[in-house]
This record gives structure tokens, sequence and C-alpha cells, in this order.
């Protein structure tokens, strides 16, 4: 049987299977679909229209519009039906269209979505992505399987993000672009193929970060892509000149990281 709250209200042509856990104060608008593994935490809302089925939980306040199809099985050509999740944080907002799909168990089994996210008309997660805070999609954006984004990242409309990329904290991502290498955080990435023109200046200082640190992390910037050698080893020769700068650290630690995908620069892509 389904635990459904006192305080859910849930429209009569609604479709509320059974084993659906269902919060307080959860509304469920007609013609939503609720499959019987879905949990809506406190507060959720299914406008109209709407699916949420697999093994999927809502997080509280969270707001999903019609013809969104939230939990569907991955895409993955390895897809053999195995139990897998998708977690969804509090108070995101996906509007119409938006899909988001579980995890793969050779991806690890989840597909994870944090808090304050917002989600524009048609833009997709695919299986095994794992995505921060506060993290906007716009029209269109499409994340293939096992991308991670950084809380905070802007992608603009329609670009499309490479499978097993990252894109670090804060980063922009321009409309349209073609994003096929990692984009570290702070990074301002544009145009098809990708490339790394600069640092999201209006974003760190709309972040609150002092015009002092933003000058180092541009300095930092020139030193890891415009010196000889690769950004890789220059942005290893240059760590003790930054310990106290924790947004140059935390490049220098996204840059050293391992990785599946190479790192996107300024000069990659160009002729």
């Amino acid at each position: 049987m389904s635990q459904i709250a006192a305080s859910a209200v849930i429209h009569p042509m609604a479709v509320v299977e059974d084993g659906a856990v269902i919060g307080e104060n959860v509304r469920i608008g007609p013609f939503c679909r609720v499959g019987s593994r879905v949990t809506l935490k406190d507060g959720v809302e299914l406008v109209s229209n709407a699916v949420v089925t697999g093994l999927t939980e809502i997080g509280a306040g969270t707001k999903i519009h019609p013809m969104a199809v939230i939990g569907g099985v991955s895409q993955s050509l390895h897809e053999a039906g195995e139990d897998s999740t998708l977690v969804v944080g509090e108070n995101c907002t996906m509007r119409e269209g938006v899909t988001m799909n579980c995890g793969t168990v050779g991806g690890g089994g989840i597909t994870r979505v944090g808090d304050n996210c917002l989600f524009l008309a048609n833009s997709h997660v695919a299986h095994d992505c794992i995505l921060g805070n506060d993290i906007i999609l716009s029209n269109n954006v499409m994340l293939a399987g096992h991308v991670h984004v950084g809380d905070k990242a802007i992608l603009s409309g329609g670009c499309a993000v490479h499978q097993f990329t990252r894109i670090g904290r804060q980063a922009f991502i321009g409309g349209l672009s073609a994003v096929a290498y990692d984009v570290i955080p702070y990074g301002m990435l544009n145009g098809n193929p990708g490339i790394l023109g600069g640092l999201n200046v209006v974003g760190m200082s709309r972040a609150g970060i002092e015009r002092s640190v933003i000058h180092q992390v541009r300095r930092a910037f020139k030193q890891i892509f415009e010196s000889e050698g690769s950004a890789r080893t220059n942005a290893a020769a240059i760590r003790d000149e930054y310990l106290d700068c924790a947004p140059v650290i935390e490049i220098l630690d996204f840059i050293a990281a391992e990785s599946d995908r190479a790192l996107s620069s300024p000069n990659r892509g160009k002729n």
C-alpha cells in the first residue's frame, strides 16, 4: 500500500501506484503518474501531466511541471533492467519536458541532483550524472551519462556535454556550446568545439569573491594556460605560490584529479 500523508492533495485524475510514499503537503495535479517505488518528500508539487517513476526520491519543495519524465530507465546501450536510483534534492524546479534518468549498475547505480537547481524546458540529465547545488540548466541543455557538474554552474541554452565530462564549480557554458572536455571551476567556455575563453569573472563577483582574489585567479589562469608546457605541469608548478588562495587551489586540484576526459583550454579545438 502507498504511504500518503493526510495533508497531501491528489487530483482524482492522477495515478499514484501502490507503494509510493507521499509526504506532507504534496500536491499532485491532474494526469500525473507516480510510480510504486517513488518517494515524494514534503511540499513537492507535480503541476500536471508529469511522470515520476523508477526508484526515485524527490526532495522537499521541488516543483515538477507538465510533460517532465523523472526517473526513467537509462538510455545506455548497456541497460539491462537492474535496480538503480535517481535522487533529487530540495527546492529544485523542473520545467516543461525535462527528463532525468536513473543510474546504471556499471556507473555506480545512482543519478544524483543537489538542492536549489533549476532545469528549464526540455533539458536532459542522463544516467549516472552527479550534480551539485544551485545549478542552472537552460532550455534544451543535454548532459550525457556520467557527467559531473559543480555547484552554481550555469549551462546556457542548447549546449551539449560529452559523457564523463566534469564541469567545475561556478563555471559558465555559453549557448549551443559543445563541451567535450573538462571545464575548470570558474571557467567560461563557448563554441563548437568548446574553447575555454577565460574566467567567469561576473559570476565570481556576484558570489562575493573579493576583487583582489579574482586578480589572483586571473594571474594563475595565465600561468596555467599561457606558459610553456602542459596545463597540468604548469598547475603543479604554481601550487606553493597560491596556498592562501582557495579558488586557485580549487582549480589546481581539479586539474590534478584523475579524469576520463582531457582538459578544455584556450587553444584546444582551434586550427
